[in-house]
């Protein structure tokens, strides 16, 4: 049926002649994917974290990373059989048919495009509190906040959208040698917060663990409790896909994968956690969660160390815009890919002379500056999360079809258990979307139903694979 057809397989895979060099081993891929996925998270959602789940925001910490990791080695192996752009679209498309592919596609306009606006929001809260702290300038609190928090809109969030997408437009890249130090920084700020405040841990402030429960149950409107808050950092996991793409380049891929998939994923899981624990022991966790956007350099004031909270806050400062980057860059080549195989407009994949999709990238930056300027993090955070999820679940799911269907194919890398792997990534992914608010499900609903009405309304009549295709 034409609403399954795939994009073919074989031509996505790998072409020996003109292979990338392989160059990488494991301790390279363990330090590419702790620079993918430290950042946004483990800066801004502490102390959202912590006023859902208390102390128990360290498991909940541990429960997303678990996820991830399962989701991350399915991500491994499909990029291996697939090495095209696309992300989990292109999976998608190749595996489960065009509808499915679209679908997903639409799913990773809010992880990619509302995960920007995310990271924008946390960069604004620290932009704020530097200001407050340490030049003691006051912006006007309408200008800090969206509508829906009593302000009219958030101009630091806006500000460094729109900064971005001129660079990105200028066809600006980030050099390999900024991008390391942007991550000692990032790790050096985060290492200076455990080394100051560990010794400040009051083991009281520990009980109750779990003061609303394991499972999430819904409270006034908002869910609360372990799983709740794991629903939300899952957001700090995002990047670790870095390191399945590298597939290609790695010397030994059925080993270096593995361990710098796991490796990655368990140093910036306990690290995660490490920082958690500081967070919550040093202060109740209801006096963390008034800390806003910038737990950290708030919890470092409080403490009386105003040079380190502003040394924190501007690691911060300087540290979150390359995500932001890498973000917008990634929503733009995915909306790139789609409009070249004619699911959207085929004229907004035109390249400048420069080969940037400039049109393209304004169109996302103006997405992402509204987000950015007028909805709450939190908010912004679980709708992220929820395409996120659904791209997870597909390319699980791709993966379990692929070893079944086609075990003729070569794989450079085979997910270990993937029989058991697979379906564990699913399920997870499946009961973290639960533990969303309702209000979050359902919003993911009617966007996948609109989702739906622009595929039959264009891309189904427009596909390039349908007119190449005999009917």
């Amino acid at each position: 049926m034409s609403l399954f057809r795939l994009k073919p397989l074989d031509a996505h895979t790998h072409n020996l002649e003109n292979a990338l060099p392989k160059t990488l081993s494991w301790p390279h891929l363990i330090a590419l994917g702790i620079g993918a996925i430290i950042g946004m998270g483990i800066f801004t959602l502490t102390g959202l974290g912590a006023a859902l789940a208390g102390p128990g925001v360290i498991l909940s910490f541990a429960i997303a990373g678990a996820v991830c990791a399962l989701a991350a080695l399915a991500y491994a192996e499909v990029a291996t059989l697939i090495p095209a752009a696309g992300s989990a679209y292109t999976y998608t498309y190749s595996v489960l048919g065009e509808m499915f592919g679209w679908m997903i596609g639409w799913a990773l306009i809010l992880e990619y495009g509302l995960g920007c606006s995310a990271v924008a929001v946390g960069w604004a809260a620290h932009v704020n509190g530097f200001l407050e702290g340490a030049l003691h300038i006051k912006l006007p609190a309408t200008l800090l906040a969206g509508p829906m928090e009593g302000g009219v809109v958030n101009i630091l969030a806006v500000v460094i959208v729109l900064l971005v997408t001129g660079l990105l437009v200028l066809g600006a890249r980030e050099s390999a040698v900024v991008n390391m130090v942007l991550v000692a920084i990032k790790l050096l700020a985060l290492g200076a917060f455990i080394i100051v405040a560990a010794p400040a841990i009051d083991t009281g402030n520990y009980h109750p663990f779990m003061p609303f429960g394991f499972l999430s149950r819904e409270v006034g409107g908002e869910k609360v409790g372990v799983m709740a808050a794991a629903a939300i950092m899952f957001f700090a996991f995002y990047g670790f896909d870095a390191v399945s793409t590298s597939a290609e380049e790695t010397k030994n891929p059925g080993r270096d994968l593995t361990i710098g998939i796991v490796g990655s994923m368990v140093i910036c899981t306990l690290f995660y956690m490490l920082v958690a624990a500081c967070v919550v022991g040093v202060l109740p966790f209801t006096e963390v969660a008034k800390s806003g956007g910038e737990p950290l350099p708030y919890i470092l004031r409080l403490m009386d160390h105003p040079l380190l909270a502003s040394l924190v806050g501007g690691a911060a400062i300087l540290a979150l815009p390359s995500v932001l980057l890498v973000f917008m860059y990634g929503q733009s080549r995915i909306l790139f890919v789609m409009a070249r195989d004619g699911l959207i407009p085929a004229r907004l994949s035109r390249l400048d002379k420069r080969g940037v999709p400039v049109v393209m990238t304004l169109l996302t930056g103006a997405f992402i500056a509204v987000f950015a300027g007028l909805v709450p993090l939190k908010q912004i955070t679980e709708m992220a999360n929820t395409g996120t999820l659904a791209a997870f679940i597909a390319v699980s799911l791709a993966m379990i079809i692929l070893r079944i269907k086609r075990p003729d194919l070569k794989r450079a890398f085979k997910t270990p258990l993937y029989w058991l792997v697979g379906p564990l990534a699913i399920l997870g992914c499946c009961f973290l979307f639960t533990s969303l608010t309702t209000f979050t499900m359902k919003a993911f609903v009617v966007w996948a139903a609109i989702g739906l009405v622009v595929y039959f309304s264009y891309g189904f009549w427009h596909s390039r694979l349908r007119h190449e295709t005999p009917a």
